[in-house]
C-alpha cells in the first residue's frame, strides 16, 4: 500500500505582500515653518521564500495549506521614515525540491542544499517618499509614489527524491525485497504488482562505517514516459539518483529484452539519464544454478556490468555493494 504520508506534489495559492506608498511630507518644526520635502519611503511587501531543510523527507506539511498570504509594506512617514517591511511567509522543503509557474509549468529553481533560500514569489516595492522628487526647479514636491502591488499566483512543488542509487525495474521484481535485504527499510512487500507506491528510502552499509543512500522507485511499466499509470510521478524520482540499479528477475521470459524496455522508458521521459552510471542484476538467481546462469548470461546486453543477486539467501550481496560503490566513486 502507498505511505499516506509521502507526499511528493502540492498546488499552492501564493500572495505576496503590496509594497507600502512613500510619505508626501514637508518638514516643520518650531524653527522652520517651510521646510523641504521629508516624506520617506514605503516598505518592502512581504515575499514567499522557500528553505531547504535537510531533515524533512515529504512535502506533507504543506498539503492541506493551499494559500500562502504575505502581510504588505507599511507607508513611509515623516522625517524620511522608512515603513515597516511586510513580514515574508518561509516555507521549509525538503531537498530534491523543484518549484514550477503552475500555469506555464516553466521550472522556476530547485532546492538541492540545507539552508539553501530562493524567492518563490517577490513581494511589490515600496514607493519612494516626496523627498527624493526635489530638484533645482522643484523645491516642494507634493506627490510621492505609490506601492507596487502584490502578485497572486498558482505554484507546484515537485519532490525528487535525493539517493545515491535508484532501483529500476518492472512491478514486482523483487526491488522492495532487496531494500529490506541491504537497508534497515520496511517496505511492504508482497506478491503482487504496485505493492509500491511511493518511493523507499533506506541506508546501505558500506565497509569501514561507510554508507550510502538507496532509493526503491515504484514499478515502472511500458508506456511510462507518455504517463501511463503513475510514470510521470515515477520517472521523475529516478533523475536525482547517481547511480541505476536496474533489477529485471530471473524466471522473467526475456531479461534482455526487459531491461532495453526500461531503459527506453527513461530515455523517453529524459535523454540525460542515459549518462547515469548503470548495473544490472538479476534477481531471484536463488532458483538457478550455473549451468542456467551461463546460458542467460549469452544473452544479456553487453554494454551494461550484469550480475546474479538472490535477497532471499543473499547471494553476492556484498558484491553488489561493491559493484554500487565502485560506480558512485568511480
Amino acid at each position: 500500500m502507498s505511505n499516506p504520508n509521502f507526499i511528493d506534489y502540492v498546488k499552492i495559492n501564493c500572495r505576496s505582500g503590496k509594497g507600502g506608498s512613500g510619505s508626501v511630507y514637508l518638514f516643520r518644526d518650531k524653527w522652520n515653518s517651510k521646510g523641504g520635502p521629508d516624506g520617506g519611503d514605503g516598505g518592502q511587501g512581504g515575499s514567499v521564500v522557500l528553505v531547504g531543510n535537510s531533515q524533512l523527507w515529504t512535502l506533507l506539511h504543506l498539503k492541506y495549506q493551499k494559500h500562502v498570504i504575505c502581510d504588505n509594506g507599511q507607508n513611509g512617514g515623516k522625517n524620511r521614515r522608512t515603513g515597516k517591511n511586510g513580514a515574508d511567509q518561509v516555507l521549509e522543503v525538503p531537498l530534491g525540491t523543484v518549484a514550477k509557474d503552475a500555469e506555464t509549468g516553466e521550472v522556476l529553481f530547485e532546492i538541492t542544499e540545507d539552508g539553501q533560500r530562493e524567492i518563490l514569489l517577490e513581494g511589490g516595492r515600496g514607493g519612494q517618499g516626496n523627498w527624493h522628487f526635489k530638484s533645482s526647479t522643484r523645491q516642494t514636491p507634493r506627490y510621492a509614489q505609490p506601492g507596487e502591488p502584490g502578485k497572486d499566483e498558482w505554484k507546484i512543488l515537485e519532490l525528487k527524491v535525493l539517493a545515491d542509487v535508484g532501483l529500476v525495474g518492472f512491478p514486482n521484481a523483487g526491488k522492495s525485497t532487496l531494500l529490506s535485504v541491504i537497508t534497515a527499510a520496511k517496505p511492504e512487500i508482497a506478491n503482487y504488482p504496485f505493492t509500491t507506491l511511493t518511493p523507499n528510502l533506506g541506508i546501505v552499509k558500506y565497509r569501514d562505517f561507510k554508507s550510502f543512500i538507496a532509493a526503491d522507485i515504484p514499478g515502472i511499466i511500458e508506456g511510462a514516459s507518455e504517463g501511463k499509470g503513475l510514470g510521470h510521478r515515477f520517472l521523475r524520482h529516478i533523475e536525482r539518483n547517481s547511480v541505476l540499479l536496474f533489477l529485471v528477475p530471473a524466471d522473467s521470459d526475456n531479461i534482455r529484452k526487459e531491461y532495453e524496455i526500461l531503459l527506453d522508458e527513461l530515455k523517453k521521459f529524459n535523454e540525460e539519464l542515459m549518462f547515469k552510471d548503470r548495473l544490472l542484476a538479476i534477481s531471484k538467481s536463488d532458483m538457478l544454478d550455473e549451468e542456467l546462469m551461463s546460458e542467460i548470461e549469452q544473452d544479456l546486453p553487453e554494454d551494461v556490468p550484469h550480475l546474479f543477486i538472490s535477497s532471499v539467501t543473499s547471494f553476492h550481496m556484498q558484491e553488489l555493494k561493491d559493484e554500487l560503490w565502485k560506480l558512485m566513486n568511480k
